[in-house]
């Protein structure tokens, strides 16, 4: 597997599947030629979804780990930079590559793209492959009994139950040979992914470890320690229960096929374990649900589900906005999460949903502008997930929450972080706070508050809205669409 060739390579296109085992579209290449593995940075491409900031962090140390695997099997990850289609054409001249092998990706506009490099490879004589790497299942495998797209969750997972199991994970392949020759790529930095401003990203290393050596550790820690009480640990914010995935699937370092079989595996392996694997398998499930969606409903990005929220009568205040992104809505539960979101790039699941409801149904505020933070600052940002999740929070999606699901955050914080862990840690100013206060600090008698040094107003927020006129609010103008 060390030995280089110069004759013509295959040339396999990275791109959301940055790993070399378990790979189908780089297996495949590998079975007729060396391979020239190569990455194209392409701002123009995604126009308004080019990677957030977060994203870019995560991806600058991901391709680095890519690229010394690669280097470890006797290749080279060619960097690249500029549009696709250009870019990808000229390597093909320059190393006469009849194939570009890549993973399919969903997206509308990677779909766009993919029709359009087809095309201009055709006028070279070559052809572009495309390959299920990064999904259970094609979305277009998927069907209803008439034969078009599922809208609800629970009939589309069993329908994927029922389909034929996705193919088994294989490792590196033993025809593997990487080409030889000399091509001319870009250094990791000509690529501009790390955040520019240095207050911002610092310390991540410590929380993530991008890379499939990192996935691989990610996965192992969760199967030993957080598994076996997953469906209840999953909505405990202070606790590590849920599996901290998510960025490695986004970014392919794990193949979504290796980590449904190692679960089942286990489950067959231990019986007692089958009820928390089936809760984490429908986890999966719902992203391939997300993913479903966006490809049958490709404008779900901007325009929602339900064509009459897009008469929703958002109030858009941007004062209320940047309250909610900087952890400062005077809702402990709501700033935990958001202050957690910007020192990580990650917030827990169960206090993303608490966090956009908020947003949404107390503020008022466009789900569209939440999407947008979050693709901005989330290292696991996923436009089908992101998108679908809060369509789904919002009221406007498939499958949605009822209009009328209004989440109160301080019962949500007082029911999911009890001891108030979660919200001292992230919301220091209420570490003194006793239990009975910390997610209500507003009600606390004056004298707590002094003996705590809470200073509501000064060190922490008064509520930025009412609860019970925000959530009569929020159906007021629920009904004004319905009617």
């Amino acid at each position: 597997m060390n030995d280089s060739v110069t004759a013509a390579p295959v040339i396999y296109w990275y791109r959301q599947d940055l790993r070399l085992a378990d790979l189908p579209g780089l297996s495949e290449a590998a079975q007729s030629a060396s391979v020239l593995p190569c990455y194209v940075h392409d701002h123009s491409a995604p126009h308004d979804w080019a990677l957030g900031g977060a994203s870019r962090w995560w991806l600058h140390h991901s391709l680095d780990q890519l690229a010394s695997d690669i280097a470890g099997h006797g290749g080279q990850l060619v960097l690249l930079q500029g549009e696709t289609c250009r870019v990808l054409c000229g390597l093909v001249r320059a190393s006469g590559a009849k194939e570009v092998h890549a993973s399919h990706a969903a997206e509308p506009w990677a779909r766009s793209l993919q029709r359009e490099l087809a095309g201009s490879l055709r006028q070279l004589g070559a052809r572009l492959v495309l390959h299920n790497g990064s999904l259970l299942f094609r979305p277009s495998e998927i069907r209803t009994q008439s034969g078009g797209p599922f809208k609800v969750f629970t009939p589309f997972w069993r329908r994927c139950r029922g389909h034929t199991a996705p193919a088994e994970p294989d490792g590196i392949s033993k025809h593997l040979k990487f080409f030889g020759g000399d091509v001319e790529g870009v250094d990791i930095d000509a690529l501009g992914l790390l955040p520019s401003n240095p207050n911002w990203a610092t310390g991540w290393e410590s929380h993530w470890q991008p890379g499939s050596e990192g996935a691989d550790s990610a996965m192992q820690q969760f199967i030993s320690k957080a598994l076996s009480g997953y469906a209840e640990d999953r909505n405990i914010p202070s606790v590590q229960g849920t599996s901290r995935l998510s960025p490695h699937l986004h970014f392919g370092e794990l193949s979504p096929n290796r980590l449904w079989h190692t679960i089942t595996a286990l489950a067959r392996a231990q019986p007692e374990q089958e009820g928390q694997a089936e809760k984490f398998l429908s986890e999966l499930g719902w992203r391939e649900f997300s993913y479903h969606l966006l490809y049958h409903f490709p404008t779900l990005t901007e325009s929602a589900f339900k064509p009459e929220f897009d008469r929703f009568p958002w109030l858009g205040s941007a004062e209320l906005l940047q309250a909610w992104q900087r952890g400062q809505t005077g809702y402990p539960i709501v700033d935990a999460g958001m202050r957690e979101l910007w020192a990580t790039g990650y917030m827990h699941n169960r206090v993303r949903m608490i966090v956009a409801s908020f947003l949404t149904k107390h503020l008022l505020i466009d789900w569209r502008s939440g999407a947008r933070w979050f693709w901005d600052t989330l290292v696991d940002a996923d436009l089908a997930n992101n998108t679908c999740s809060w369509q789904w929070v919002a009221g406007s999606g498939a499958d949605a929450a009822p209009y009328f699901r209004i989440f109160n955050p301080t019962l949500q914080g007082k029911k999911f972080d009890a001891s108030g862990a979660y919200v001292r840690r992230w919301v220091p100013e209420l570490e003194a706070l006793p239990k009975k206060y910390v997610h209500e600090p507003a009600t606390a008698p004056t004298s707590v508050l002094e003996e705590a040094g809470v200073r509501l107003g000064e060190n922490y927020p008064q509520p930025i809205v009412d609860h019970a006129a925000a959530r009569q609010s929020a159906l007021d103008a629920y009904q004004s669409i319905r009617d």
